[in-house]
Order: C-alpha cells, then sequence, then structure tokens
C-alpha cells in the first residue's frame, strides 16, 4: 500500500512539501491546493466533480456495480470489513465514479478515481464501471475524461482485479477506432495496474504538478536494482521530461483544459488556452 503523506489534525493541514500547517478551509478555497506553496492535496470525488463539469449537468451512471468479497479473503481484518470501512469513510460503493457531464456546454463522459476507497485500487468493481462508461461513450460518441488516482490492482481480488486492465483497455480500443478522443489526467498517486493500463492510453495525457506517476512504489525499486531513487524519479515533472505525458496542469486551469482539448480533437474547433 503506498504511504499518504498528507496528514489532518482537526481540521488542521501539514502540507508535505512546504512543512507549513493551516486550517482545511484555506485549501478549500484554492481547490485544494496549499496557499502557501501551491502543493495540490487528494480531492475527494465530490470536489472533482465540482472543479471539471458545469453546474448540475453530471448524471452518474453504472452505480449498480459495487465492490464485493469474491474470494472470501482475510489478511489483518476481513475484505468485506475493508470495504464497509470505505464506503463509510468515502460515501462509495466503489473506488470511481462515472457518468456524463458538460465542460462549458461540451457533454463528455467522466471517470473520477478516489484514492481514499482502498487507495483507489483496481478490482472487479471498478473496472465495470469504467468498461461500461467506455462502452456508453463509444455507443453515444463521446469523448472520455478519466481522472485517475490508484496504488495500483486491488490484492483482495486476485485475477479478478487483473483481469480489470485488459478489459478495459480492449473497450478503449473499440472507443479511439471509431475516432473518439480520451484525456487523461493522472493525480496523486497513479500508480501499478492502472498506470500499465487505461491511465496511459490515452490521446492526451495531463498530470498534476508533483503527482507520483509510475508502476512500482520507490521501495520495492531500490530493493530491486539496490539504489536509491531521487524523490523526483517518478514525478509528473520527470514524466513530463521524459516524454510519457503532454503537460502539467493546475487545478484552476483544468476545466478550460479539458474544453480546449475536447473541441480540438473531437471537433477539430481551435480555441484559445
Amino acid at each position: 500500500m503506498l504511504e499518504v503523506e498528507e496528514k489532518t489534525y482537526e481540521g488542521w493541514l501539514l502540507c508535505p512539501s512546504c512543512e507549513d500547517m493551516y486550517h482545511e478551509i484555506e485549501s478549500n478555497i484554492d481547490l485544494c491546493v496549499c496557499p502557501r506553496c501551491n502543493h495540490h492535496f487528494m480531492m475527494p470525488t465530490s470536489k472533482r466533480i465540482n472543479l471539471i463539469a458545469d453546474d448540475d449537468t453530471f448524471v452518474e451512471l453504472f452505480k449498480e456495480h459495487e465492490a464485493e468479497d469474491l474470494l472470501g479473503f482475510v489478511d489483518q481484518k476481513s475484505y468485506v470489513d475493508r470495504l464497509k470501512e470505505a464506503a463509510k469513510r468515502t460515501g462509495q460503493k466503489a473506488a470511481v465514479c462515472v457518468g456524463t457531464c458538460t465542460v462549458e456546454g461540451e457533454e463528455i463522459a467522466l471517470s473520477i478515481m478516489d484514492f481514499a476507497f482502498m487507495g483507489g485500487s483496481l478490482g472487479r468493481a471498478e473496472g465495470e464501471r469504467i468498461t461500461s462508461l467506455i462502452e456508453y461513450a463509444t455507443k453515444k460518441r463521446l469523448p472520455l475524461v478519466m481522472v485517475n488516482a490508484s496504488g495500483g490492482a486491488r490484492m483482495q481480488e486476485s485475477m479478478y482485479s487483473l483481469m480489470q486492465m485488459a478489459k478495459t483497455s480492449q473497450a478503449l480500443k473499440k472507443h479511439q477506432q471509431e475516432g473518439l478522443f480520451y484525456l487523461s489526467l493522472l493525480t496523486h498517486p497513479t500508480m501499478g495496474g492502472v498506470s500499465a493500463s487505461f491511465a496511459f492510453l490515452a490521446d492526451v495525457i495531463l498530470a498534476e504538478p508533483k503527482a507520483l506517476i509510475g508502476f512500482t512504489g520507490p521501495r520495492v525499486i531500490e530493493q530491486t536494482i539496490g539504489q536509491k531513487l531521487k524523490k523526483s524519479d517518478q514525478s509528473a515533472e520527470f514524466q513530463l521530461e521524459a516524454g510519457m505525458i503532454d503537460q502539467i496542469v493546475y487545478r484552476k486551469d483544468l476545466k478550460k483544459k479539458i474544453h480546449y482539448f475536447v473541441r480540438m480533437f473531437q471537433k477539430g474547433v481551435e480555441g484559445e488556452l
């Protein structure tokens, strides 16, 4: 499980970047961004929707697919108990919320992963929701925007989880073959099976500043190669320099960026950024 650096003390936040402490009300005003150093904190699903979608336009789809214990899995506690805790913490029944909305008047299919639900891990329910959304977008000829935040495949579901990588990727291929546009936003962190499948299969790949992006966590890499990684080696900035992503985008600019790319790629209309 990836370590989450963000710490909250009864409403007070400790920024892992500048190590300054301030009340969460200050960050909420600025889109969950540190008012001191511009560090982008993790963002709950409801705020992501408000950030991207036009007011009162988001319609949730495929809620019937809910995370469940398929294998009777138990580690330090039962998987059933972990799912109950995640649902109570987030108000969700899976680590991804999908639906349709408009962005500055342009209709899109939107998927948002929430790291607060079991590390945004990819299980059967998440794969079903994402695949169903992609197929819906293909049928309705909608551009697709996916906001990714995940530690990877969900270990409690074993092969059921790994199968979602192929299933979502296959659906995306059909969406692409129809000449439809797909934009992926990588947020902190986007790792494992999600980064190895649908997160990196987009026409345009954006990332939030300093997001951790990769396949295997730095600790595992260090144990494998016997070398200490620099903190920046799996950052969004490193990925941009290596040509793995297209742009780094700040939250205040995200909606405008999505609108620009959707119109340019889906409709061939160039605008101003």
